[in-house]
Parts: C-alpha cells; structure tokens; sequence
C-alpha cells in the first residue's frame, strides 16, 4: 500500500499542533497558579481579607486572575484616589508588576512550546 505524503504531513502537523496546545494549556495552569500565589503576597495588607480574595477562573480561552472577594478595591489599590475632602491616597501598584511577569513568562513558555 503506497504512502500518501499529504496524509502523513497532515497527521505530523497535528500531533504538532496538539503537543504544542498542551504545552501552552499547562503553562497557562501553571503561570495562573504562580500570578494568584505572588499577588497574594504582593497585595496590601490591613486586615488580609484583600489578599485572600485573590483567585483564578478557568475560561474557555484560558485562565483570568481576579479578587473574588474585594474586587471594588483593585483599581483604588492599584491607582490610588481623591479624598472626600481634597488631596490623594496613595497608589500601591501591586497587579501591574505582577502581570508584566506573568506576560514575559507565558511569552518565554509560548516561544519554548512552539520551537518544541
């Protein structure tokens, strides 16, 4: 029986693209775990309630990291706000730093999974 190259080019492309797939779904996994665990860490702390309601949901395209329980405070947090009577509370950037370091992983893991 003679070897159609178009078929075995197709199935070499799709175990390709299903290593790869996994790959990227248990970086996804992983990364989300570690960006919960450092925001956890990272986040303010007056009464720690804000730091636990750090938390992941699974999406159809992958994960979101979200605080489940405080997530009114998040922007204030992050950005600082006014005051009832004039002046600023402080920011304390605790999302954006740990987001740049989510992004420069997945993107080193992305590049890994893809070079194979």
């Amino acid at each position: 029986m003679p070897i159609n190259l178009a078929d075995e080019i197709a199935q070499a492309l799709q175990e390709y693209t299903d290593d790869v797939t996994q790959e990227l779904d248990d970086a996804k996994d992983k990364i989300s775990k570690e960006a919960v665990s450092e925001l956890r860490t990272t986040s303010p702390k007056k009464t720690g309630d804000y730091a636990k309601g750090w938390t992941r949901k699974k999406t159809k395209y992958g994960y979101v990291v979200h605080n489940r329980t405080d997530y009114q405070l998040t922007h204030l947090l992050e950005y600082g706000h006014a005051k009832r009577n004039g002046g600023r509370v402080r920011a304390y950037p605790h999302i954006a730093p740990v987001e740049q370091k989510v992004i420069d992983k997945f993107t080193s893991a992305s590049e890994k999974a893809v070079r194979g």
